[in-house]
């Protein structure tokens, strides 16, 4: 599943983000061109505005009003029992990742198995003012990133749980609603730049990366 129903907003598109050019080809596009060449993948949904199902050449359906909203939608026209959702905000994303992500989860007991990033930076806590609050430690700390893969019965009974306990709008992934629900969710270290489009410097630094 791509979920590609954000309104791009933030990066001033003027439309959805999913179907900004970048590189010779609409963000959106990239992701597929992946999904197709990943040996786990099987069938390939979209989630898009509504509106644009028809201007995707693949099985598309209508978001919701947020991600965690859009993905449930998109889910009900998966078909299996594992499914992986990949951001289109993230164009670099390679088939080798989408396969090795799916093929944990397959291989392993657990409930999901997320791409992410350790952590490098220094994090400082805001406080008062614009103060420094104090310094996180980063030691075992994660950026999460997606392609993301969760078996599908796992992940329909976290989103109705969230959905009951009116947390559903506030997931920010699909990994959360697992977790909450005290499932199994595994780290996969992406090893590769995996950036995900917000605004327009990023829109540049993906183009470059995907030329080169």
């Amino acid at each position: 599943m791509i979920a590609a129903a954000g309104s791009g907003q933030r990066l001033g598109a003027g439309g959805p983000k999913a179907f900004v050019e970048v590189a010779g080809r609409r963000l959106i596009e990239w992701s597929l061109a992946a999904l197709a060449e990943a040996a786990s993948v099987g069938e390939v949904v979209l989630v898009v505005p509504a509106g644009f199902e028809a201007s995707v050449d693949a099985v598309a359906v209508a978001g919701g009003a947020t991600r965690a909203e859009s993905v449930v939608a998109g889910l009900g026209a998966v078909s299996g029992d594992v499914v992986v959702i990949q951001d289109a905000a993230r164009p670099l994303v390679t088939a080798k990742l989408i396969d090795r992500v799916v093929e944990r989860l397959v291989d392993s007991g657990a409930d999901g198995v997320i791409a992410a990033a350790p952590v490098s930076d220094t994090l400082k806590r805001a406080g008062e003012g614009g103060a420094v609050g104090g310094t996180v430690d980063r030691a075992g700390l994660w950026a999460a990133q997606t392609p993301q893969a969760f078996r599908v019965e796992a992940l329909r009974a976290a989103q109705l749980a969230a959905s009951e306990a009116g947390e559903l709008a506030t997931a920010t992934d699909e990994a959360w609603l697992i977790e909450r629900v005290g499932g199994t969710v595994l780290l996969e270290e992406v090893g590769a730049p995996n950036l995900k489009v917000t605004s327009e410097a990023d829109l540049a630094v993906a183009a470059a990366l995907l030329r080169g």
